[in-house]
């Protein structure tokens, strides 16, 4: 009985995905083998001896100890491209809100005391030239981080009729194969800001990508550019970001982050952490999370881990063993030695590494004694061993 321990409110459609036989779901699961959650904040306590994996309904995981839990062999798993659709539509309300002032239009109207329709019309129209706007019909946008989300952010700007840049030095190869042909590939971040009416970043927050946008780089934006951040709030220098904002080089901030730095700023707008705030999104999200865990538990597959290898390997027949060590030379020949010296026939076998662990499956004719179980982890560098049954 594999038992999961689940924090926040999962979507549903997610936890119907666990079978019904095999796998005890609850949030009152003490000793849990997987642990499901969302934003819950993760501490060492909850790495029990018990526990293989923690899965995060989410793209970022800042709220799971993720080097502790990589120390202990915890695999941690997390849903990139389950919310992009969502982060998407986000991001164009925002462009067309940036480039129209729908918003200061409808708090004008919202002031309007109740008068003859007459009376309204004409102070409708001598007033209405105080929110024109412009369209983005061949205006020019550009995209930071080709990834799920801004791949699909770079596919609806060329859809509405704009010009769209990309800038991704580390792009993936899945990612390049989804990105439009006419999406212009920049090589330097420099000029991206300097050609572009609008700049949407879709970064992960990284050391290399903490402040992206500073006092510095800020230099080489386009005057009356429009600068989009619905990634990280740390992806944004936010003081450099007001001081520009006040001297009208920038013509408007909007982010989904509130920030007290940028509060009151002119230009600045911001929604209350809504990129992922859509139905479908957390039901993707569970979704995924939850079939991650049912793979990895029963078979040892590792799909979309932030601290271990990507790992499948067909279930034929025997009985799997995985086995997590640090990456260091001669491990495995020291754990195919000890299955030789056993007489333990291989059928398959699988072996990665990521940084500083590797990771092994093994399948084996036969189950595995205790014995020979106890003795792969007394092997110098051994992390942990798992039995998975078929």
């Amino acid at each position: 009985m594999y038992k999961v321990r689940t924090f926040n409110q999962i979507a549903v459609r997610g936890l119907e995905r666990f079978p019904r036989e095999g796998f005890e779901v609850s949030s009152e699961t003490a000793d849990p083998h997987a642990i499901l959650l969302r934003s819950h904040k993760l501490g060492a306590e909850h790495l029990t001896p018990s526990l293989r994996a923690v899965a995060r309904a989410g793209a970022g995981v800042n709220n799971v100890p993720v080097d502790l839990c990589t120390s202990h062999g915890v695999v941690v798993f997390n849903t990139p491209g389950a919310n992009a659709n969502s982060v998407k539509e986000l991001v164009l309300a925002a462009l067309l809100l940036s480039a129209r002032d729908v918003l200061g239009g409808i708090a004008f109207v919202d002031t309007l005391e109740l008068v003859d329709h007459a009376e309204l019309d004409r102070r409708v129209e001598a007033e209405k030239k105080r929110f024109a706007g412009q369209e983005l019909y061949g205006k020019t946008l550009g995209v930071v981080g080709l990834g799920a989300i801004g791949s699909l952010v770079a596919e609806a700007g060329l859809r509405l009729g704009m010009s769209v840049l990309g800038y991704d030095p580390a792009i993936s190869v899945e990612a390049a194969w989804r990105l439009p042909s006419d999406v212009q590939r920049m090589e330097h971040l420099h000029t991206l800001f300097a050609r572009a009416d609008f700049v949407s970043l879709h970064v992960p927050l990284l050391d290399a990508t903490r402040h992206l946008v500073n006092a510095e780089s800020l230099k080489s934006f386009r005057a009356g550019a429009v600068l989009l951040n619905f990634a990280r709030q740390e992806i944004v220098d936010e003081e450099a970001v007001a001081t520009v904002l006040e001297a009208g080089k920038l013509r408007g901030y909007f982010s989904d982050f509130p920030s007290t730095v940028l509060r009151g700023v002119r230009g600045v707008r911001a929604t209350p952490h809504l990129g992922a705030s859509t139905a479908e999104a957390e039901e993707n999200c569970a979704v995924m999370a939850a079939d991650q865990l049912v793979d990895f538990l029963r078979n040892g597959n590792i799909r979309n881990s932030v601290n271990f290898p990507s790992v499948a390997l067909e279930r034929t027949e025997g009985v799997r063993v995985g086995v997590t060590n640090r990456n260091v030379p001669g491990m495995l020949g020291k754990v195919m030695s000890l299955l030789a010296t056993r007489d333990i026939n291989v059928i398959d076998m699988i072996n990665k590494s990521r940084g500083d662990v590797a990771y092994n499956l093994i399948d084996i004719a036969a189950p595995p004694r205790p014995e020979l179980i106890a003795e792969i982890n007394a092997i110098d560098s051994v992390i942990n061993v798992r039995v998975f049954e078929s």
